[in-house]
């Protein structure tokens, strides 16, 4: 047979991930900060969008008492997969609202009295008072402070300052000296005289590198560092294992000096760091609300605050098409026309898509919502990607980093899945997530005298109906960060 190079034709079919597929993929699983900044980068670059400046419609208030708002509102069975319906504002008449003391040509009238805004310092625009935080002093601008005031040379003050930028919020030091010694490339005998100085400043405890030396540095300011105290210092493993008969033995001390210096310990601050202000933290701004609707069942919506709203600018695109332009000029706007188009559509897909996924779980999930932890039913990404018809994977993009306040306060929804645990009586199965909560409500309640054994809290969650193994409750008492029987018999006992 003659081997010879020919061409041939083959006509078949394939899946392509195209650029903007993967783009919508990828903003399924993107959270309510990312997805903004995505389309505030569109925004820039895009002359064809723009940002849809239509206020949302604002969300009454629910109260389960009052059927007067939803008489009309739908259930989660006949939940329509648009955008979710408003109200109209109330107007200041139908509110009683008093404009007595409202803005007539910039003054602010109060009875007899005018005042202008300018005599009095008064900048409209500018936040009011209760927009605004007030400035808490942090760690790092208090040790900058105090370094400032300890007239060190510059070589050591450089030395210092970067020991500061080392030292975390709960007040010890990030990094080990021989770090800052090989990235400053000074003699490590230099780092830790420096380090000397700054475990002088205030608060006491700081730029301590484990537990123990910030309680030496505490006890020290004290004058409490004595030998004996020193040793049990030393020894803290010991003191989180109880072992006091054999910490009396290492310090050369009686039962009763070990409770004393058990009470002096328990006095420090383990984290003197922590009194100052960190960063502020950022509210979780949940992407589905769900309320309880008047005639029963739940209503499901989506948290318009959170959705970007952009449009296409078709008329300017209009207008600007008639003009004369190069053949380069028209690629580019038919492909930002193009892109623009795709991502509006994209949106739209995002937000239908997270109201499934979320009101298929609620639906799911009903017991939970309506009875508590207990209830909570054992759920699986094929449960709900079946009922809705997508694939498993866009329902675990779509759980991930999303959030929905129910009347039980505020879960991500991924919270919802978890395995399934046999009931012993052959009926409906449990929820992983409602066994843990029932082995930390048995453990809580344990008596100190006769502290659970893996082996009697599965007798008891038995009894309960629950087909669980020994293995299994020592696993899920281990994800709760629980100790084993003998360590809670230490911990649980008083201190002889």
């Amino acid at each position: 047979m003659v081997m010879s190079p020919r061409l041939e034709q083959r006509l078949g079919q394939s899946l392509v991930m195209t650029p903007q597929l993967q783009q919508a993929i990828k903003l399924l699983q993107l959270s309510n900060l990312e997805l903004s900044e995505f389309v505030e980068g569109e925004l820039e670059t895009n002359p064809l969008l723009e940002r849809d400046e239509a206020a949302p419609a604002e969300t009454p208030e629910r109260d389960s008492d009052s059927d007067s708002d939803f008489e009309d509102a739908p259930a989660l069975d006949d939940l329509s997969l648009g955008e979710p319906a408003g109200s109209d504002m109330q107007t200041a008449g139908e509110m009683d609202a008093d404009l007595g003391g409202a803005y007539e040509d910039g003054a602010v009238t109060v009875g007899q009295f005018t005042s202008m805004p300018e005599a009095s310092g008064y900048d409209p625009d500018l936040p009011g008072l209760e927009e605004t935080l007030a400035e808490a002093q942090t760690l790092r601008a208090y040790l900058d402070q105090q370094l400032s005031m300890a007239h060190l040379v510059p070589e050591d003050a450089l030395i210092a300052a970067y020991l500061i930028d080392q030292v975390e919020d709960s007040g010890y030091l990030g990094a080990p000296p021989e770090e800052a010694a090989e990235v400053l490339g000074a003699p490590l005998a230099d780092i830790e005289r420096i380090l000397g100085i700054l475990q002088g400043f205030e608060p006491t405890g700081v730029f301590a590198r484990d537990l123990a030396e910030c309680m030496a540095l505490q006890l020290k300011e004290r004058d409490r560092y004595d030998p004996a105290m020193q040793t049990f210092v030393e020894n803290l493993d010991l003191v989180a294992a109880r072992e006091f008969t054999k910490l009396a033995g290492l310090c050369g001390v009686d039962a009763e000096d070990i409770a004393d210096m058990l009470g002096e310990l328990r006095e420090l601050d383990p984290k003197p760091g922590l009194s100052f202000a960190a960063e502020t933290a950022e509210p979780i701004i949940p992407d589905v609300i769900m309320v309880r609707h008047p005639k029963g069942g739940w209503v499901v919506e989506l948290n318009a605050e959170t959705l970007p709203r952009v449009l296409v600018n078709s008329s300017y695109h209009a207008r600007v098409q008639k003009t004369p332009m190069s053949k380069e000029d028209r690629k580019y706007l038919a492909e930002q026309y193009q892109s623009a188009n795709w991502l509006v559509r994209a949106l739209h897909q995002r937000a239908t898509t997270i109201l499934k996924v979320s009101s298929e779980i609620v639906r799911r999930q009903d017991a939970f919502f309506k009875k508590g932890i207990q209830h909570l039913k054992p759920m699986v990404l094929r449960d709900v990607a079946d009922e809705i018809e997508m694939h498993e994977s866009t329902v675990s993009r779509v759980t991930s980093n999303k959030y929905i306040v129910t009347p039980r306060g505020i879960f991500e929804l991924k919270y919802f899945f978890s395995s399934s645990i046999g009931a012993t009586d052959g009926g409906d199965a449990h929820s992983a997530e409602a066994v843990r909560y029932r082995i930390k409500e048995l453990i809580d309640a344990e008596d100190p005298k006769k502290i659970l054994s893996d082996d009697k809290l599965v007798k008891l969650l038995v009894a309960d109906g629950y087909d669980i193994a020994r293995r299994t409750v020592a696993k899920y008492r281990e994800s709760l960060k629980i100790g084993s029987s003998v360590e809670r018999r230490r911990q649980k006992a008083p201190p002889k």
